[in-house]
């Protein structure tokens, strides 16, 4: 089933596949019918108005395209990149379109060559992690004049298009935040973390999490869970209830969307910190703060700088200091205190005088994986290949 279709700045109805509307039993006569449309349609796509002209002019306004994993109103992943595109529409000049629940397959090479051969998009942002390798990729060198801006920083100058970049941001410095709000509301001492895979860019957020915790409450621990996948809806329940079984008296996690973690915390009076967007509407009395996106700083910078034809940073990546990043508003639960250690911090990481991986740091296995004179910036590769968790963190990579 087709995803819908959102476009902004022009009337839109949903984009129904073209063999939908010829019955079973007029197939044939269906396919000869596509077999002469399809290259007017493509001819009709070449012509100047459909987004060939200059990007940006005055006459022509920019089509921007967004395609989104799963739905994009999850309260999670996929709703923080369409808050990001909503923001991009305001803007003079600038149409978006928009399409959701595209896989990670050749289907959003389809996607991909659809927008720009029938919507006349000249700039797309494919925000799913696996749609960069092979598919983007594919489909920007076939398209040398378009460009494409994908969410990961995956982008490699030496081997990759000129034409494709990539972006992301230091959320781990909002999770270190979190942390100390949960450290400094946690009655048990016991936190939980519910997550997907262990892989770096995840295993950087819960360790993170767990090192803002402990920086005010070095007797807390964290649970680890990973579920296996971006969006397990019935193992995340499963692995929320598990924990507040064990006594987690604040739970969080970092899958596409944090909802079922959040309400369920809520309906059995736990505490929540949120992911990607703000979920404190899901749980009015347990949600604390949250680590949250703010990709339409990111997608207006993008906008500057094509509009004005300047070229753009193919790896553009920023935390707090560059507003890439922001906290949910604090709930009702965090005491005064807690707002104040957690200002702190997030003060500091503003300014750059608070690393989070300073050593010395030991693993959860007693292995001194971050030596005591050592500091890992925010830009230090060796953060992009984190295979452990911290001491505190209570589970395993493996």
């Amino acid at each position: 089933m087709r995803s819908r279709l959102h476009i902004h700045g022009v009337k839109s109805t949903p984009r129904t596949p073209l063999f939908a509307v010829f019955p079973a039993a007029g197939v044939a006569r269906g396919q000869r019918f596509l077999a002469i449309l399809r290259p007017l349609l493509l001819s009709l796509s070449l012509l100047p108005s459909a987004g060939c002209s200059k990007e940006g002019s005055s006459d022509q306004p920019l089509t921007v395209g967004f395609i989104y994993v799963g739905p994009r109103d999850d309260y999670g992943y996929n709703q923080a990149h369409a808050e990001g595109a909503a923001a991009l529409a305001k803007l003079a000049g600038v149409k978006t379109r928009e399409e959701e629940n595209v896989p990670e397959t050749v289907a959003v090479q389809k996607t991909l060559e659809s927008m720009i051969n029938l919507d006349g998009a000249t700039v797309i942002f494919p925000t799913s992690f696996g749609y960069f390798d092979p598919h983007i990729l594919k489909v920007a060198e076939k398209f040398p004049d378009k460009t494409f801006l994908h969410c990961g920083g995956l982008y490699d100058g030496s081997k990759h298009p000129s034409n494709v970049g990539s972006y992301f941001g230091y959320i781990d410095e909002a999770e270190y935040v979190s942390g100390v709000v949960a450290g400094m509301t946690t009655k048990s001492g016991k936190l939980g973390f519910i997550a997907a895979k262990p892989i770096p860019q995840v295993l950087r957020n819960i360790n993170a999490f767990t090192l803002g915790a402990r920086s005010v409450n070095p007797s807390v621990t964290t649970a680890v869970i990973f579920t296996g996948d971006w969006s397990m809806p019935v193992k995340e329940a499963e692995a929320a209830n598990s924990l507040i079984d064990q006594g987690v008296d604040v739970l969080t996690g970092h899958v596409d969307s944090p909802k079922v973690i959040i309400e369920l915390a809520e309906r059995r009076g736990a505490f929540s910190t949120g992911y990607h967007t703000n979920q404190a509407t899901l749980a009015p009395k347990g949600y604390l703060t949250g680590a949250e996106w703010n990709w339409s700083k990111v997608y207006t910078d993008y906008m500057t700088f094509i509009r004005e034809g300047k070229p753009y940073p193919h790896l553009l990546r920023g935390g707090f200091k560059e507003g890439y990043i922001k906290m949910s508003p604090y709930g009702p639960a965090v005491s005064e205190e807690a707002k104040k250690k957690a200002d702190e911090a997030k003060a500091k990481l503003t300014e750059g005088t608070l690393t989070i991986f300073q050593g010395p740091i030991m693993n959860n296995e007693g292995k001194v994986v971050i030596a005591d004179s050592v500091a890992q910036q925010q830009t230090d590769i060796a953060l992009e290949s984190m295979d452990y968790l911290v001491a505190g963190a209570l589970g395993s990579t493996h």
